[in-house]
């Protein structure tokens, strides 16, 4: 067994981590677009501090979908 190299697996190694990221990416964008924000924020989880940080502020911000002074 030793000196043995491990393959990097089959299409399942690569592929659904894929899939399901860009299931996350997309699903995050739109409840990010719906809460009156740009769907970019979404990015903001591949900086490693950056996006607690920004979790916490989002949550707390304003939420212009919300605003009430809107013409109506």
């Amino acid at each position: 067994m030793e000196g043995q190299m491990v393959s990097a697996g089959g299409w399942s190694t690569w592929i659904l981590p894929a899939l399901f990221l860009a299931i996350f990416l997309w699903a995050a964008a739109t409840i990010l677009r719906k809460a009156g924000y740009s769907g970019w924020w979404c990015l903001l989880m591949f900086v490693p501090v950056v996006n607690l940080i920004g979790f916490v502020l989002f949550a707390r911000a304003d939420w212009p979908a919300l605003r009430n002074d809107r013409g109506a």
